[in-house]
């Protein structure tokens, strides 16, 4: 299984910019971001989550997807998704995300129950 967290934004410089200015006027929101990110640095604990080997993350911008993931997360970012052999599930939604409050603990938390559920 390989898990892919989907930002709820386009990478790159432009994606970026766009991303950062839609926050400031409160027009753009990714809970994931606000997991991962402080302003515009990775948290210190998700630093922590993503080198502790307990399971690999792979976080893409929308726009840095491959076409079956593409469209298989259209319309549903940001995410977190499983790419398994027999297809793709959603592990945690934007609502689920957002539930975790910004905290890294609790995504960790989500997450694992999300993978030992599904």
């Amino acid at each position: 299984m390989e898990i892919y967290g989907i930002y709820n934004a386009d990478g790159g410089i432009i994606g970026e910019l766009k991303y950062v200015l839609g926050k400031i006027m409160a027009k753009t929101h990714c809970s994931l971001c606000d997991i991962t990110h402080s302003y515009i640095w990775k948290k210190k604990s998700w630093k922590a989550l993503e080198s502790s080997g307990d399971f690999a993350i792979n976080l893409l911008h929308i726009n840095e997807q491959e076409p079956e993931l593409r469209e298989f997360t259209q319309g549903n970012t940001p995410c977190v998704v499983a790419k398994e052999v027999n297809g793709i599930r959603i592990l945690l939604n934007s609502e689920q995300l957002e539930s975790c409050n910004k905290s890294v603990s609790r995504f960790q938390e989500s997450l694992l129950d999300s993978i030992t559920s599904g």
